[in-house]
């Protein structure tokens, strides 16, 4: 999917929060700043002259985006940290050229963060549109390159999956044992209540949420889904197991469509599932969009940014762990999906 950087907040932020990639894309850009306080730093000057815009045009964006600037790393110093910079630049022989007037009272500096910042903004400059274009490429590469080539099963990668996979696998056989105990019916009822679940969680069919994330036919929707989805879908089968049982056995029949409808209306409508099912859509939709470059449509309004902590948890150090996890479960989840 192809993003504008210069017209998403969102996009912004999954760079920026991004420290693999930031990282990846410093390496790239070996830009030249001052050492200040342990990381590089620019003046707008600097910034200026590497974009080949005119200082006012920085400013102008200083002043339209100043929350998301000083958010990135973007600072104004003053006072006492403003005469050490001013002597880290006396030491280091810097000119006025490079940092404007020596003797002013507050100083604005950026550093790499908030250099990416304006490089995402700036629509004037032809450099900045060509340093988006790359960023996009590295940040994919370097997902792709911590993800062993791909992200259709990064989910997997979190440590909280395998718990999350091996119960909702008891707790689906609980919910077709009820199918097949309390509900009249033929196959289709398997596949039509498990969409029906699908619907009412993330709003998707399994055939469309297969197309949002190109699986193959042979693909298994249930192993690339988060731990949390996979968590709230084993709670309503368990818990609309129940209910398929209590009910079959107050009437002593089982259960017609008609009846099983009425009662999944009845049971999705509980408001103990209104949080959980909102934050289920809010980590689905933008995990997808940040990992996987995968907008689910009917989840558009629940996307947002990813904050430093989930790149860390899907494609940090310790994600790397699972994949040794996951080898030595191998035949234990072979086992469990021929049961299923």
């Amino acid at each position: 999917m192809k993003k504008d950087l210069t017209n998403s907040a969102i996009d912004r932020k999954n760079v920026l929060n991004n420290q693999f990639a930031l990282q990846a894309i410093q390496n790239e850009i070996k830009l030249n700043g001052l050492l200040f306080e342990g990381k590089i730093v620019f003046s707008k000057e600097q910034i200026a002259n590497f974009f080949e815009v005119s200082i006012r045009t920085i400013e102008n964006y200083l002043v339209s985006y100043s929350e998301e600037l000083l958010q990135n790393g973007y600072e104004v110093l003053r006072g006492k940290r403003l005469q050490e910079f001013k002597l880290r630049l006396r030491n280091n022989h810097v000119t006025e050229i490079n940092f404007g007037n020596m003797k002013t009272s507050q100083l604005g500096i950026f550093d790499f963060r908030s250099f990416l910042n304006v490089a995402m903004l700036l629509v004037e400059s032809e450099r900045a549109r060509i340093l988006r274009g790359e960023i996009l490429d590295i940040v994919i590469d370097t997902i792709n390159m911590r993800t062993g080539g791909g992200t259709k099963y990064i989910n997997q990668r979190d440590e909280d999956f395998l718990q999350s996979w091996f119960k909702s696998e008891d707790y689906r056989k609980e919910f077709t044992d009820a199918l097949k105990n309390y509900v009249e019916g033929g196959k289709y009822k398997y596949y039509f209540y498990t969409n029906m679940i699908y619907r009412s969680i993330f709003k998707e069919k399994a055939s469309e949420y297969k197309d949002i994330l190109k699986l193959k036919a042979q693909d298994r929707i249930r192993d690339t889904m988060y731990s949390e989805i996979l968590d709230l879908i084993a709670s309503y089968e368990c818990g609309f197991a129940e209910v398929l049982q209590k009910e079959s056995e107050r009437l002593n029949r089982k259960l017609y469509y008609s009846e099983v409808d009425e009662l999944f209306r009845s049971f999705e409508s509980q408001k103990l599932y209104k949080p959980l099912i909102e934050k289920t859509r809010r980590k689905m939709a933008s995990r997808d969009l940040a990992f996987r470059d995968a907008l689910h449509l009917q989840l558009k309004e629940y996307v947002t940014a990813l904050e430093a902590e989930e790149f860390e948890r899907f494609l940090g150090e310790k994600s790397m762990e699972l994949e040794n996890r996951l080898t030595e479960a191998q035949d234990v989840m072979k086992r469990l999906k021929e049961r299923s």
